[in-house]
């Protein structure tokens, strides 16, 4: 019997200790997502020399490897998670390719993790010798390189599983389908804030930490927990006499607008997952984990109508004429005539149509490594995720790389700036950023400053590098950090 698959909806409240260590992508990715925590075993198949393996113990994770060359007595034994990581880009048969997915598939009790380089990496890199249907690099080596949809279409006809996207070439196998959900909703659930409290009663200063436990689950959730759900239920009902009853003396001793804001996000978060579930197949209510079941009935009482309000946001997200009203609209980001731009720690604040928006592409091609700032184009549906190595340090960041999604033909393409003497740099960096980001205030002073010593009145020109440095000592200025000096 497979072993209870992770509950990655559970309230995170006290988030996993792992500290992120230089492993590769894709084992990066799933201790970001925490489907790697201390607690899971990991199996690496086609481990090379065990790097990845050295450090996942030094986190303290149970792990084991196997390799046809450098580890051919290495154990092949079933493991909760098992890597799959750049192993099939290198094998030459297509038919091999089968036998070590199967094989990789058999050991996975929850979730198997596969990654293939993809074409887009091999633009920069030399061309190579055709060969079958890959290449022959000057090493003599042979390489495979996918198309991001040829490698999942592959995977799920092997496999006959649905592939998630986790990023450029990594896909994450699910052996539950419940899991998989809880995942895929989890993506787009914010992160949870918990209103401050205004004052305080006899019950709640008698239970202090138990409601603060129970405001913990409502900020995540949006609204009132079920007992399997919560671990001080019976302790909450001993001291209040119900969940009812214990939710009322928080919205008494809190701000109850902070509540009805707090559920009608969570509303949307799961409109936005819904909504995004149609293009791999929207799963029935009785596929849904009891968690994601409880949010549906709480917020919108059958999943009928769930399901259509989720359809008609999906069908907006196409209407070019929507997604410019919401850019308009839209309480955070930069909005130029042909696009919207969003640092990615205000993405959840936008829109739920420009958060669909977005999911599409993300669904598609999964995390961009790297990137911080997001591009909603305005004019053509396309999405593009964009790298600013020093935004929070740099006054005016300048673009390192662009990768580009066009939403109706799925076609990748990818600009490397890091070699540019003259790259795009970005102005007003507080207009990227939600109103809570720690540094907007600093932001927004040197935009300030900068207005008024006029270096805004020709925006033609300062878009590049050089052209900023021109209109610097054209004016006799100078940066220094986040504010100018004559």
């Amino acid at each position: 019997m497979l072993p209870d698959p992770p509950q990655v909806s559970k309230v995170p409240r006290h988030k996993t200790a792992i500290r992120r260590a230089t492993v590769s992508r894709p084992i990066r990715l799933a201790l970001e997502h925490e489907l790697i925590r201390p607690d899971t075993t990991v199996a690496d198949y086609g481990c090379g020399k065990g790097d990845d393996l050295r450090r996942l113990k030094r986190l303290g994770v149970s792990c084991h490897g196997w390799d046809p060359v450098h580890r051919p007595d290495g154990p092949r034994r079933p493991a909760a998670v098992v890597n799959l990581g750049y192993v099939l880009n290198v094998i030459e048969e297509p038919r091999e390719r089968v036998e070590v997915l199967r094989s990789a598939w058999e050991l996975a009790e929850q979730l198997l993790i596969v990654s293939a380089r993809i074409t887009a990496d091999a633009r920069d890199e030399d061309p190579g010798t055709p060969f079958r249907d890959g290449l022959l690099t000057r090493l003599g080596t042979f390489q495979k390189y996918y198309e991001h949809h040829e490698l999942r279409d592959w995977l799920e006809g092997v496999l006959d599983q649905q592939a998630v996207a986790a990023g450029p070439g990594i896909f994450y196998l699910f052996r539950n389908s419940e899991t998989r959900q809880s995942f895929l909703a989890s993506q787009y659930r914010r992160r949870g804030s918990t209103p401050s409290l205004r004052q305080s009663d006899r019950l709640f200063a008698e239970h202090r930490e138990l409601f603060e436990a129970l405001m913990e689950f409502l900020a995540w959730r949006g609204r009132p927990p079920d007992l399997f759900e919560f671990p001080e239920a019976k302790e909450l009902v001993k001291a209040a006499g119900s969940i009812k009853r214990a939710c009322t003396v928080v919205r008494r001793v809190t701000d109850n607008d902070e509540w009805l804001r707090i559920r009608e996000e969570r509303a949307q978060d799961l409109l936005v997952y819904l909504g995004l579930s149609r293009f791999d197949g929207r799963p029935r209510f009785g596929q849904l984990s009891r968690d994601l079941q409880l949010d549906v009935k709480a917020f919108f009482s059958t999943y009928t109508r769930a399901c259509t309000q989720a359809d008609d946001l999906l069908l907006s997200a196409g209407n070019l004429e929507a997604i410019n009203a919401a850019c308009r609209h839209s309480p955070v980001g930069k909005v130029t005539p042909s696009a919207i731009y969003v640092h990615k720690s205000a993405l959840e604040e936008v829109p739920p149509i420009l958060r669909i928006y977005e999911g599409c592409d993300r669904g598609y091609i999964g995390a961009v490594e790297g990137a911080n700032v997001i591009k909603l184009n305005r004019t053509e549906p396309q999405v593009s995720y964009l790298t600013y190595p020093e935004f929070e340090r740099d006054p005016h960041p300048a673009l390192a790389r662009s990768l580009s999604v066009a939403l109706q033909t799925f076609r990748i393409n990818v600009r490397d700036y890091q070699r540019s003497s003259n790259p795009p740099i970005l102005h007003r960096k507080e207009e990227f950023v939600a109103m809570s980001h720690p540094q907007r205030p600093k932001f927004e002073r040197l935009t300030q400053q900068e207005e008024r010593w006029g270096l805004y009145d020709d925006p033609a020109t300062i878009g590049t590098r050089r052209g900023w440095q021109q209109i610097l000592a054209r004016l006799g200025v100078m940066q220094n950090g986040h504010r100018l000096t004559r």
